[in-house]
């Protein structure tokens, strides 16, 4: 960490706490509605801000999505909508409340009864977490010889780090659900995204399940709603789903800057642009052929087709702005610091 940043970090857990908590004891008592969503206004713009004080990689960007997430609930429960409205049975108490808004998880309603040994032992989240941390730590160290790897096999590294990162990131925020909570399950944030037969299936069905949940409530839901009486019911999903891959565009961008600290070369907001313009036209396309039955691709050839355009644009247009400005050495510092960190501490 940088500077301040360590004594700053404390301070910036309080402030989101207290935020949730005004939400709770303040915010609930406005009836929900326009009043609601200007009481709750100024708290997301508060927590929108607050990763900007972190300078670190890792916890920066963890705290920026865990708060962008909570911000877009907040968003939904100004209308007694979502995960943290009043109708919600996983948000009725206080403990409920302040874990379904700060961490991005989805409680099971009807869980298995059945469990292994190990799972009754260890919540689930644990096992990932260290499952995933595990992998992380050997991406970590293949990186020590980074210099021997050509370009396109460090991009295919960094897209795994990205995702081991983002489930990992998921996992942690979990736990304190399952350890505090007694046997609660959660739903899995992804659903294996590599065997997804088309951008549609990845984007919509398997990757990062609660944000596609917030996209879909807070953008995708209101504009199919306002264009279906302009354009009928069959063709309304067109316009919603290009309009959230925008947004989801335009905060990644945002995040971006975070990272880099740079002026928006708006790279990654193509990259979304083009994911929604792509999706468009798989669906437009699944509705004139494939519910008529006049073609369909086989899964053995969906699936790496789907997957080669996704690696393709993300790696022209997302990783190499990474690349650019040399985060990818900021990350593989920062891990070596924790290490060091971890060595001088067990030999105290």
């Amino acid at each position: 960490m940088e500077g301040d940043e360590l004594n700053n970090f404390p301070r910036l857990i309080v402030l989101t706490v207290v935020s949730i908590l005004y939400c709770y004891f303040i915010a609930a008592k406005i009836p929900k509605g326009f009043l609601r969503l200007l009481s709750v206004f100024p708290v997301v713009i508060i927590l929108l801000l607050i990763p900007f004080s972190i300078y670190s990689f890792h916890i920066g960007v963890t705290a920026w999505v865990l708060l962008w997430v909570c911000g877009f609930k907040l968003l939904l429960f100004a209308f007694d909508q979502g995960p943290l409205s009043s109708s919600s049975s996983s948000s009725s108490s206080l403990f409920d409340f302040l874990c379904q808004a700060a961490f991005p998880f989805k409680i099971k309603e009807n869980p298995p009864k059945s469990k292994s040994t190990l799972s009754k032992l260890v919540p689930s989240s644990i096992l990932e977490a260290s499952y995933k941390s595990a992998l992380l730590a050997l991406l970590f160290y293949s990186y020590n010889y980074k210099q021997y790897f050509p370009q396109h096999v460090l991009l295919i590294l960094y897209f795994f780090h990205t995702y081991f990162v983002i489930q990992l990131l998921f996992n942690i925020g979990a736990i304190p659900a399952q350890v505090l909570g007694g046997a609660v399950e959660i739903e899995p944030q992804f659903e294996a995204p590599l065997l997804s037969t088309s951008l549609q299936n990845f984007w919509g069905r398997r990757w990062n399940r609660r944000s596609s949940d917030m996209f879909r409530a807070t953008i995708y839901d209101p504009v199919k709603s306002l264009f279906k009486p302009i354009i009928g019911p069959r063709w309304s999903s067109l316009p919603a789903v290009f309009v959230t891959f925008v947004v989801s565009g335009f905060i990644h961008e945002v995040l971006y800057y975070h990272i880099t600290r740079q002026f928006p070369t708006w790279e990654v907001t193509w990259f979304f642009v083009l994911q929604g313009i792509l999706v468009d036209i798989e669906i437009f396309l699944k509705k004139k052929l494939v519910e008529t039955n006049k073609f369909r691709l086989h899964s053995a050839v969906s699936r790496p087709l789907a997957l080669a355009i996704l690696a393709l644009i993300a790696a022209c247009l997302s990783f190499k702005q990474l690349l650019r400005n040399g985060i990818d050495d900021k990350i593989i510092g920062e891990f070596n610091m924790f290490v060091a960190y971890l060595k001088g501490t067990a030999l105290q």
